[in-house]
């Protein structure tokens, strides 16, 4: 039987069509399909006939054809043309014929001697409806099975492909990325597309580079396991290149860690965030350390010797007018216990 099922209701078919003989017995459909608007279900049988139902009239068929194929043999493919009038049909015979199904008593067009080793062996449409391709099948060690386009006004063939040492079972020419997937019979699947013409799918694996191989993940050098040896004659555990680097990382003696990024104020002569100006570029260069420690009246000190010696700012400024330096006297701090309360200070 052929069936067709809502995919929201999976226990219950919708409607059913039985396919029946020119003596009215039952025969043995092995592949169907619908039109493409969908009002039409198309089935091949083992007899060799081709019958087509009307969706919602599940008994009597609406067109149909008797001898399209060997009687025994099993149809692999019915596949409708993109405009709705044209139906190609892949025999186990050995053929591919394409049929109006206006004129449903004779082929418009058929192909011969393309052998066809299994009962699913594809016939496909390209999308704009012009070409028909299909897979051949091979024995073992008998060639290469191919692809054949052929014509679809005159048949004549186009072009053939030698895919592999094995048989062409399935074939896609899918309409919207214009790419052919094919699958064969050894377990392998390719894709033939046309780098101007085809839209995404392969495109997008195509132009990725095959990664190298790292060479981190490989070991050093030979490593002998000794599970049972002493402790002073067991090697240490040999680690991967890449397990040492992330070791010596972790190492600050191998590894410089690079000083983090100056937040606020610069100090250690380094400036944090600075303009572009002039000035801000000779303060970044100049910047010296601010965290100084030491006693300030040391730090000057230790320079008066030799000012003293070798006076360049104040002293020769003062040379004339003002030859004996005289500074402020110190006065000795009174003691304040005996001024009146008013005349303390306050702390």
């Amino acid at each position: 039987t052929v069936r067709t099922w809502d995919v929201n209701n999976e226990k219950k078919h919708k409607s059913i069509f039985k396919p029946r003989s020119i003596q009215g017995k039952r025969v043995i459909p092995t592949t169907c399909t619908y039109s493409r608007d969908g009002k039409l279900i198309a089935a091949g049988c083992q007899d060799g006939s081709i019958q087509i139902w009307d969706r919602n009239m599940s008994v009597h068929t609406k067109f149909h054809c008797r001898q399209a194929h060997a009687s025994g043999t099993d149809t692999s493919c019915l596949t409708f043309s993109y405009d709705g009038t044209v139906l190609a049909s892949r025999g186990g015979d050995d053929t591919l014929k394409i049929w109006d199904i206006r004129q449903f008593k004779k082929p418009l067009n058929s192909a011969e001697g393309l052998p066809s080793f299994f009962p699913m062996t594809d016939c496909c449409f390209s999308p704009d409806d012009k070409i028909l391709v299909t897979g051949t099948s091979v024995k073992k060690g008998g060639g290469s099975g191919k692809l054949f386009f052929f014509y679809r006004e005159t048949f004549q063939k186009l072009y053939e492909i030698e895919v592999t040492d094995a048989s062409v079972v399935r074939c896609l020419w899918h309409p919207k990325l214009n790419q052919i997937m094919v699958g064969t019979g050894n377990g392998l699947a390719k894709v033939y597309y046309d780098p101007v013409k085809s839209q995404r799918g392969a495109k997008l694996c195509v132009v990725k580079t095959k990664r190298k191989e790292r060479q981190a993940e490989t070991l050093t050098q030979d490593y002998i396991i000794t599970p049972h040896a002493l402790p002073m004659f067991r090697e240490p555990r040999q680690r991967s290149t890449r397990k040492q680097l992330e070791k010596d990382r972790l190492d600050p003696m191998k590894s410089h860690k690079p000083e983090p990024p100056v937040a606020g104020a610069g100090r250690g002569g380094r400036v944090g965030t600075h303009g572009v100006t002039l000035s801000s570029y000779i303060v970044k260069n100049i910047a010296l350390d601010k965290t100084d420690d030491s006693n300030p009246r040391e730090a000057i000190l230790r320079h008066a010797k030799e000012a003293e010696e070798n006076p360049y700012w104040v002293a020769p400024a003062y040379a004339k007018t003002q030859p004996k330096t005289v500074f402020a006297e110190v006065e000795p701090e009174d003691d304040e216990t005996d001024k009146p309360e008013w005349k303390k200070r306050k702390i």
